[in-house]
């Protein structure tokens, strides 16, 4: 199986020692997707923003790897605070039209800079 690493120049840099996603065959994985705003490596203020700009941001890598989230299949989302849960699904839904992809949702102790959400994807093309 090949392996190849796939680097998104419209998201923001990793904040840590991995890439912006692999893809391994027809699977593509990203790495989880905070809400950072690409031009500044800083975040929005509130759950609504960070959710968008980290949508925007996976979407980006997914474009870069030459699919769309039409071709995602299966995702992860990360809370600071679950109580965001209808928030967070109101957008989504906003970037997943049609049949969605599978997804598990759960509440972390702590984000990466203090974000408010991140998401992960896997998909296939």
């Amino acid at each position: 199986m090949t392996r190849e690493t796939i680097t998104a120049a419209k998201a923001p840099a990793a904040v840590g020692p991995y890439v912006h996603a692999v893809r391994a065959g027809e699977t593509l994985y990203t790495s989880g997707q905070l809400g950072l705003i690409p031009e500044t490596g800083t975040l929005p203020e509130g759950i609504e923003a960070q959710t968008k700009q980290a949508l925007e941001n996976l979407k980006a890598v997914v474009e870069a790897a030459g699919l769309t989230l039409g071709n995602v299949v299966k995702t992860t989302v990360f809370l600071a605070d679950i109580n965001d849960f209808n928030t967070v699904n109101q957008i989504y839904a906003q970037y997943f039209t049609g049949e969605a992809p599978a997804r598990s949702c759960v509440q972390v102790g702590k984000l990466p800079k203090g974000g408010l959400v991140e998401i992960e994807a896997i998909a296939v093309g």
